[in-house]
Protein backbone atom coordinates (compact mmCIF):
# COMPACT_ATOMS: atom_id res chain seq x y z
CA UNK A 1 0.00 0.00 0.00
CA UNK A 2 1.63 3.22 -1.17
CA UNK A 3 0.65 5.98 1.27
CA UNK A 4 2.18 9.40 0.42
CA UNK A 5 3.72 11.38 3.25
CA UNK A 6 1.13 14.16 2.96
CA UNK A 7 -1.69 11.67 3.52
CA UNK A 8 0.07 10.28 6.60
CA UNK A 9 0.42 13.74 8.13
CA UNK A 10 -3.10 14.80 7.14
CA UNK A 11 -4.57 11.68 8.76
CA UNK A 12 -2.52 12.09 11.94
CA UNK A 13 -3.41 15.80 12.25
CA UNK A 14 -7.13 15.33 11.58
CA UNK A 15 -7.65 12.30 13.83
CA UNK A 16 -5.54 13.70 16.66
CA UNK A 17 -7.26 17.05 16.21
CA UNK A 18 -10.66 15.44 16.77
CA UNK A 19 -9.47 13.98 20.06
CA UNK A 20 -7.87 17.27 21.14
CA UNK A 21 -11.06 19.22 20.46
CA UNK A 22 -12.95 16.67 22.53
CA UNK A 23 -10.46 17.08 25.38
CA UNK A 24 -10.48 20.88 25.29
CA UNK A 25 -14.28 21.13 25.15
CA UNK A 26 -14.94 18.52 27.81
CA UNK A 27 -12.10 19.75 30.02
CA UNK A 28 -13.73 23.15 30.42
CA UNK A 29 -16.98 21.66 31.71
CA UNK A 30 -16.51 18.38 33.58
CA UNK A 31 -19.85 16.60 33.76
CA UNK A 32 -21.52 13.24 33.49
CA UNK A 33 -22.58 12.94 29.83
CA UNK A 34 -26.15 12.13 28.94
CA UNK A 35 -27.14 9.06 26.92
CA UNK A 36 -28.10 11.29 24.00
CA UNK A 37 -24.73 13.05 24.08
CA UNK A 38 -22.60 9.90 24.06
CA UNK A 39 -24.89 8.20 21.52
CA UNK A 40 -24.52 11.11 19.12
CA UNK A 41 -20.73 11.25 19.49
CA UNK A 42 -20.36 7.48 19.22
CA UNK A 43 -22.48 7.39 16.06
CA UNK A 44 -20.30 10.14 14.62
CA UNK A 45 -17.04 8.32 15.37
CA UNK A 46 -18.37 5.00 14.04
CA UNK A 47 -19.63 6.78 10.94
CA UNK A 48 -16.22 8.36 10.37
CA UNK A 49 -14.54 4.95 10.68
CA UNK A 50 -16.96 3.40 8.17
CA UNK A 51 -16.47 6.29 5.72
CA UNK A 52 -12.70 6.01 6.11
CA UNK A 53 -12.83 2.25 5.49
CA UNK A 54 -14.98 2.72 2.39
CA UNK A 55 -12.50 5.33 1.19
CA UNK A 56 -9.64 2.86 1.61
CA UNK A 57 -11.73 0.25 -0.23
CA UNK A 58 -12.46 2.66 -3.12
CA UNK A 59 -8.99 4.15 -3.55
CA UNK A 60 -6.73 1.25 -2.52
CA UNK A 61 -8.88 -1.79 -3.32
CA UNK A 62 -10.99 -4.37 -1.51
CA UNK A 63 -7.99 -6.16 0.00
CA UNK A 64 -6.84 -3.14 1.99
CA UNK A 65 -10.42 -2.06 2.71
CA UNK A 66 -11.15 -5.46 4.19
CA UNK A 67 -7.94 -5.33 6.22
CA UNK A 68 -8.96 -2.00 7.74
CA UNK A 69 -12.46 -3.17 8.68
CA UNK A 70 -11.11 -6.44 10.12
CA UNK A 71 -8.50 -4.56 12.15
CA UNK A 72 -10.93 -1.90 13.33
CA UNK A 73 -13.55 -4.43 14.44
CA UNK A 74 -10.91 -6.45 16.28
CA UNK A 75 -9.52 -3.39 18.05
CA UNK A 76 -13.03 -2.25 18.93
CA UNK A 77 -13.98 -5.64 20.38
CA UNK A 78 -10.78 -5.74 22.44
CA UNK A 79 -11.51 -2.18 23.60
CA UNK A 80 -14.92 -3.29 24.88
CA UNK A 81 -13.18 -5.89 27.03
CA UNK A 82 -10.81 -3.16 28.26
CA UNK A 83 -13.79 -1.22 29.56
CA UNK A 84 -14.30 -3.82 32.28
CA UNK A 85 -10.92 -2.85 33.70
CA UNK A 86 -11.61 0.87 33.30
CA UNK A 87 -14.84 0.52 35.28
CA UNK A 88 -12.98 -1.31 38.06
CA UNK A 89 -10.22 1.36 38.15
CA UNK A 90 -12.77 4.18 38.38
CA UNK A 91 -14.66 2.36 41.14
CA UNK A 92 -11.61 1.46 43.23
CA UNK A 93 -10.16 4.96 43.03
CA UNK A 94 -13.54 6.55 43.78
CA UNK A 95 -13.55 8.87 40.78
CA UNK A 96 -16.56 11.24 40.88
CA UNK A 97 -18.83 10.68 37.85
CA UNK A 98 -18.41 14.26 36.50
CA UNK A 99 -14.61 13.73 36.29
CA UNK A 100 -14.60 10.27 34.75
CA UNK A 101 -14.84 11.28 31.11
CA UNK A 102 -11.99 13.78 31.47
CA UNK A 103 -9.81 11.07 33.00
CA UNK A 104 -10.70 8.72 30.16
CA UNK A 105 -9.92 11.32 27.50
CA UNK A 106 -6.49 12.14 28.87
CA UNK A 107 -5.69 8.46 29.40
CA UNK A 108 -6.74 7.70 25.83
CA UNK A 109 -4.51 10.44 24.44
CA UNK A 110 -1.54 9.04 26.36
CA UNK A 111 -2.34 5.57 25.06
CA UNK A 112 -2.59 6.92 21.49
CA UNK A 113 0.92 8.38 21.64
CA UNK A 114 2.39 5.25 23.20
CA UNK A 115 0.58 2.95 20.75
CA UNK A 116 1.91 5.05 17.87
CA UNK A 117 5.45 4.37 19.07
CA UNK A 118 4.63 0.69 19.57
CA UNK A 119 3.23 0.43 16.02
CA UNK A 120 6.35 2.06 14.56
CA UNK A 121 8.61 -0.37 16.42
CA UNK A 122 6.45 -3.35 15.46
CA UNK A 123 6.38 -2.35 11.79
CA UNK A 124 10.14 -1.88 11.71
CA UNK A 125 10.69 -5.26 13.36
CA UNK A 126 8.39 -7.03 10.90
CA UNK A 127 10.05 -5.38 7.90
CA UNK A 128 13.51 -6.45 9.04
CA UNK A 129 12.84 -9.72 10.85
CA UNK A 130 10.17 -11.98 9.38
CA UNK A 131 10.48 -14.34 12.37
CA UNK A 132 8.65 -11.69 14.45
CA UNK A 133 5.42 -13.12 12.98
CA UNK A 134 6.18 -16.35 14.83
CA UNK A 135 6.71 -14.41 18.06
CA UNK A 136 3.47 -12.46 17.67
CA UNK A 137 1.55 -15.57 16.68
CA UNK A 138 2.63 -17.75 19.58
CA UNK A 139 2.12 -14.85 22.01
CA UNK A 140 -1.49 -14.43 20.82
CA UNK A 141 -2.12 -18.18 21.09
CA UNK A 142 -0.77 -18.14 24.66
CA UNK A 143 -2.92 -15.09 25.47
CA UNK A 144 -6.01 -16.77 23.99
CA UNK A 145 -5.53 -19.90 26.11
CA UNK A 146 -4.93 -17.79 29.23
CA UNK A 147 -8.01 -15.64 28.56
CA UNK A 148 -10.20 -18.70 27.98
CA UNK A 149 -8.97 -20.20 31.25
CA UNK A 150 -9.89 -17.04 33.14
CA UNK A 151 -13.36 -17.00 31.58
CA UNK A 152 -15.59 -14.19 32.76
CA UNK A 153 -13.91 -13.82 36.14
CA UNK A 154 -10.52 -12.51 35.06
CA UNK A 155 -11.46 -8.84 35.16
CA UNK A 156 -12.83 -9.04 38.72
CA UNK A 157 -9.33 -9.68 40.06
CA UNK A 158 -7.66 -6.61 38.57
CA UNK A 159 -4.48 -5.66 40.38
CA UNK A 160 -3.06 -2.16 40.22
CA UNK A 161 0.19 -2.05 38.21
CA UNK A 162 3.17 -2.10 40.55
CA UNK A 163 4.60 1.07 39.05
CA UNK A 164 1.39 2.91 39.98
CA UNK A 165 1.56 1.55 43.52
CA UNK A 166 5.21 2.61 43.72
CA UNK A 167 4.40 6.13 42.47
CA UNK A 168 1.49 6.46 44.90
CA UNK A 169 3.72 5.60 47.88
CA UNK A 170 6.58 7.91 46.94
CA UNK A 171 4.74 10.80 45.32
CA UNK A 172 3.11 13.44 47.56
CA UNK A 173 -0.59 13.24 46.68
CA UNK A 174 -3.30 15.70 47.70
CA UNK A 175 -6.31 14.29 49.51
CA UNK A 176 -8.61 16.59 47.51
CA UNK A 177 -9.65 16.08 43.87
CA UNK A 178 -9.26 19.76 42.90
CA UNK A 179 -11.45 19.31 39.84
CA UNK A 180 -9.62 17.76 36.90
CA UNK A 181 -6.23 19.26 37.73
CA UNK A 182 -3.27 16.87 37.66
CA UNK A 183 -1.17 18.80 40.17
CA UNK A 184 -1.90 21.45 42.80
CA UNK A 185 0.08 23.67 45.16
CA UNK A 186 -0.79 23.20 48.84
CA UNK A 187 1.19 24.72 51.67
CA UNK A 188 3.89 25.85 49.25
CA UNK A 189 4.39 22.28 47.93
CA UNK A 190 3.56 20.94 44.49
CA UNK A 191 1.39 17.85 44.98
CA UNK A 192 -0.10 15.33 42.61
CA UNK A 193 -3.87 15.04 42.64
CA UNK A 194 -5.89 11.82 42.69
CA UNK A 195 -6.72 12.59 39.04
CA UNK A 196 -3.05 12.17 38.10
CA UNK A 197 -3.03 8.69 39.67
CA UNK A 198 -6.21 7.82 37.73
CA UNK A 199 -4.82 9.04 34.41
CA UNK A 200 -1.54 7.23 35.02
CA UNK A 201 -3.41 4.00 35.78
CA UNK A 202 -5.63 4.25 32.70
CA UNK A 203 -2.79 5.12 30.33
CA UNK A 204 -0.54 2.36 31.63
CA UNK A 205 -3.36 -0.19 31.61
CA UNK A 206 -4.25 0.63 28.01
CA UNK A 207 -0.60 0.32 27.03
CA UNK A 208 -0.52 -3.14 28.60
CA UNK A 209 -3.60 -4.04 26.55
CA UNK A 210 -1.66 -2.97 23.45
CA UNK A 211 0.54 -6.03 24.01
CA UNK A 212 -2.45 -8.04 22.79
CA UNK A 213 -4.09 -5.65 20.36
CA UNK A 214 -1.05 -4.53 18.35
CA UNK A 215 0.14 -8.08 17.50
CA UNK A 216 -3.48 -9.00 16.78
CA UNK A 217 -3.96 -6.29 14.19
CA UNK A 218 -0.56 -7.01 12.63
CA UNK A 219 -1.98 -10.48 12.08
CA UNK A 220 -4.69 -8.90 9.91
CA UNK A 221 -2.66 -6.29 8.07
CA UNK A 222 1.03 -5.48 7.79
CA UNK A 223 0.33 -1.91 6.64
CA UNK A 224 1.37 0.56 9.40
CA UNK A 225 -1.09 3.14 8.04
CA UNK A 226 -4.04 0.77 8.51
CA UNK A 227 -2.74 -0.42 11.90
CA UNK A 228 -2.52 3.17 13.13
CA UNK A 229 -5.89 4.33 11.80
CA UNK A 230 -7.71 1.23 13.09
CA UNK A 231 -6.31 1.90 16.57
CA UNK A 232 -7.17 5.60 16.42
CA UNK A 233 -10.78 5.02 15.42
CA UNK A 234 -11.16 2.33 18.10
CA UNK A 235 -9.81 4.66 20.78
CA UNK A 236 -12.04 7.49 19.57
CA UNK A 237 -15.19 5.73 20.68
CA UNK A 238 -13.82 4.28 23.90
CA UNK A 239 -15.10 7.07 26.16
CA UNK A 240 -18.57 6.97 24.63
CA UNK A 241 -18.74 3.18 24.98
CA UNK A 242 -17.75 3.49 28.65
CA UNK A 243 -20.77 5.64 29.49
CA UNK A 244 -23.22 4.13 27.00
CA UNK A 245 -22.91 0.41 27.67
CA UNK A 246 -21.49 0.25 31.18
CA UNK A 247 -24.43 -1.86 32.39
CA UNK A 248 -24.54 -3.91 29.18
CA UNK A 249 -20.92 -4.99 29.68
CA UNK A 250 -21.93 -7.06 32.70
CA UNK A 251 -24.39 -8.96 30.50
CA UNK A 252 -21.78 -9.97 27.90
CA UNK A 253 -20.82 -13.04 29.92
CA UNK A 254 -19.25 -14.86 26.98
CA UNK A 255 -17.19 -11.91 25.71
CA UNK A 256 -13.92 -13.29 27.08
CA UNK A 257 -14.49 -16.59 25.28
CA UNK A 258 -15.30 -14.84 22.02
CA UNK A 259 -12.18 -12.68 22.24
CA UNK A 260 -10.14 -15.74 23.17
CA UNK A 261 -11.28 -17.49 20.00
CA UNK A 262 -10.47 -14.40 17.91
CA UNK A 263 -6.97 -14.12 19.37
CA UNK A 264 -6.43 -17.84 18.79
CA UNK A 265 -7.58 -17.53 15.17
CA UNK A 266 -5.36 -14.52 14.50
CA UNK A 267 -2.42 -16.17 16.28
CA UNK A 268 -2.71 -19.26 14.07
CA UNK A 269 -3.07 -16.97 11.05
CA UNK A 270 0.18 -15.20 12.01
CA UNK A 271 2.06 -18.49 12.37
CA UNK A 272 0.75 -19.69 8.99
CA UNK A 273 1.78 -16.35 7.46
CA UNK A 274 5.27 -16.72 8.92
CA UNK A 275 5.50 -20.22 7.48
CA UNK A 276 4.33 -18.89 4.13
CA UNK A 277 6.89 -16.07 4.11
CA UNK A 278 9.72 -18.39 5.22
CA UNK A 279 9.19 -20.88 2.41
CA UNK A 280 10.82 -24.27 2.55
CA UNK A 281 12.02 -25.62 -0.79
CA UNK A 282 9.63 -28.51 -1.24
CA UNK A 283 10.22 -29.76 -4.70
CA UNK A 284 7.20 -30.24 -6.92
CA UNK A 285 8.01 -30.86 -10.52
CA UNK A 286 11.13 -28.76 -10.25
CA UNK A 287 9.29 -25.78 -8.71
CA UNK A 288 9.54 -24.40 -5.21
CA UNK A 289 6.13 -24.17 -3.53
CA UNK A 290 5.02 -22.62 -0.28
CA UNK A 291 4.37 -25.10 2.53
CA UNK A 292 1.69 -23.13 4.36
CA UNK A 293 -1.59 -21.56 3.18
CA UNK A 294 -2.42 -17.86 3.47
CA UNK A 295 -5.72 -17.04 5.19
CA UNK A 296 -7.58 -14.57 2.92
CA UNK A 297 -8.80 -11.32 4.44
CA UNK A 298 -12.44 -12.07 3.52
CA UNK A 299 -12.28 -15.20 5.67
CA UNK A 300 -10.72 -13.25 8.55
CA UNK A 301 -13.45 -10.61 8.32
CA UNK A 302 -16.16 -13.28 8.23
CA UNK A 303 -14.71 -15.04 11.29
CA UNK A 304 -14.46 -11.76 13.23
CA UNK A 305 -18.01 -10.62 12.45
CA UNK A 306 -19.42 -14.12 13.02
CA UNK A 307 -17.63 -14.58 16.34
CA UNK A 308 -18.71 -11.20 17.69
CA UNK A 309 -22.31 -11.79 16.60
CA UNK A 310 -22.53 -15.27 18.13
CA UNK A 311 -20.82 -14.06 21.33
CA UNK A 312 -23.25 -11.16 21.77
CA UNK A 313 -26.38 -13.21 21.00
CA UNK A 314 -25.32 -16.10 23.25
CA UNK A 315 -24.45 -13.71 26.09
CA UNK A 316 -27.77 -11.88 25.91
CA UNK A 317 -29.67 -15.19 25.72
CA UNK A 318 -27.82 -16.44 28.82
CA UNK A 319 -28.59 -13.18 30.62
CA UNK A 320 -32.30 -13.43 29.81
CA UNK A 321 -32.36 -17.05 30.97
CA UNK A 322 -30.65 -16.15 34.26
CA UNK A 323 -33.11 -13.31 34.83
CA UNK A 324 -36.10 -15.59 34.26
CA UNK A 325 -34.71 -18.20 36.66
CA UNK A 326 -34.05 -15.52 39.27
CA UNK A 327 -37.57 -14.14 38.89
CA UNK A 328 -39.10 -17.64 39.11
CA UNK A 329 -37.21 -18.43 42.34
CA UNK A 330 -38.47 -15.31 44.09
Amino acid sequence: MDVPLWLWWTTVVLTTGLLLVDVLVIGRRPHEPTTREVSTHLAGFVGLAVVFGLGVWFFAGGQYGGEFFAGWLTEYSLSVDNLFIFIIIMTKLGVPRPYQQTALLIGILIALVLRGLFIAVGAAAINNFSWVFYLFGFFLIYTAVKLAGEGGDGDDHYEEPKIVTWARRRMPVSENWNGVKLTVVEGGRRLATPMLIVVFSLGLTDLLFALDSIPAIFGLTSEPFLVFTANVFALMGLRQLYFLIGDLLKRLVYLSYGLSFLLLFIGVKLVLHAMHENELPFINGGHHVSWAPEVPIWLSLAVIVGTLTVTALASLAKDRSDRRLAAASE
